[in-house]
């Protein structure tokens, strides 16, 4: 019931976000970074499966839905579906591989293949290399509502990522989410039980993929581009942070921290000229140039001084409070 209260609350203040005077454009990149790292904790929360490659499916899911839409001509919902689905296969082409390793040489052999797609777009004709997919309209969904709007878009974004999250919420709570996570615990005794546990991994693979390839094609949708540094290995590692500083294994952590990285990376530059006033430092000017530092501090931090993440210590601390003696 507190759960139920508090998706309720946070759903309540995304709805009326807009109407209180927040910036549309920058809420819904979030929502897309928010889902982008709700899918990777999927794969790495409860299954333990970590993933040094999830960029190649948030910038696959982009170039393909700004491809498709731009030159194509197609409507943004199938734009969307196209990037989605591109995703989608790519990760079962991918996770046939990768499963078959573990550890440490599973995150190798996906950060292998984002390298090779990395290189793969940066030569290819249709993503125009360096220069990205710039002016990608937006359209108009089903032919009724004008996505041109800020503010028709984010409701549009709202209902889309609600819905996502609650399919997260749903795989998580089945008999299938309850198998991933005896994976994670202890793949040996999964097997004793009799479960094939290759498809399990492969199936939350390509579901970790899809739903990574979703939040991708909503973001050139609300952004209007999308560029290399999507397909860059940097950005599986910033999905690695937000899964981390958030809450590894919780359902609200990956959401939280991934609002806290996207704020933190917008509002740097900003940070530092404040700063550089009140301290007289010109050297806080330069952090806006600086935030792979400032998010390097922050995943040291995260790892010596809390390990479960944000979310993860409240509900630890919590249940100890809860607990007799």
């Amino acid at each position: 019931m507190q759960k139920r209260m508090l998706y309720a609350l946070l759903l309540l203040g995304l709805v009326l976000a807009p109407l209180a005077g927040a910036y549309p454009l920058f809420m819904m990149k979030v929502m897309c970074f928010a889902l982008f790292a709700a899918a990777f904790n999927l794969l790495l929360g409860y299954t333990g499966l970590l993933s040094f490659g999830h960029a190649m499916f948030l910038a696959t899911a982009g170039y393909v839905t700004g491809y498709t839409i731009q030159t194509l001509g197609l409507t943004p919902e199938l734009g969307v579906i196209a990037g989605t689905l591109a995703a989608t296969l790519l990760g079962l082409i991918v996770g046939f591989f990768a499963i078959r390793r573990q550890g440490i040489y599973f995150a190798m052999v996906t950060l292998a293949f984002a390298q090779m797609v990395y290189f793969v777009y940066l030569q290819a004709p249709f993503t125009h290399g360096e220069d990205g997919l710039q002016g990608v309209p937006r359209g108009a969904l089903l032919g009724l509502l004008d996505l041109s709007s800020d503010l028709t878009l984010y409701y549009v974004v709202l209902v889309v990522m609600v819905l996502a999250f609650a399919l997260i919420v749903r795989i998580v709570h089945s008999p299938f989410g309850q198998v991933l996570v005896a994976l994670k615990e202890n793949e040996a005794r999964a097997v004793s039980l009799g479960y094939d546990t290759s498809r399990f991994k492969l199936l939350a693979f390509v579901l970790s993929a899809g739903l990574a390839g979703l939040a991708g094609s909503m973001k050139v949708l609300v952004l209007g581009f999308e560029t290399l540094g999507d397909a860059y290995w940097t950005m599986s590692g910033l999905v690695v942070l937000m899964t981390l500083v958030g809450g590894m294994g919780t359902l609200f952590g990956p959401l939280l921290g991934a609002a806290l990285i996207v704020t933190l990376e917008d509002r740097l530059g900003d940070m530092g000229a404040a700063l550089a006033s009140l301290t007289g430092v010109e050297w806080f000017r330069a952090l806006g140039e600086s935030v792979t530092i400032v998010t390097g501090v922050i995943f040291i931090v995260c790892v010596l001084a809390f390990r479960r993440g944000i979310v993860g210590e409240i509900v630890a601390r919590v249940r100890l409070a809860r607990s007799p003696g």
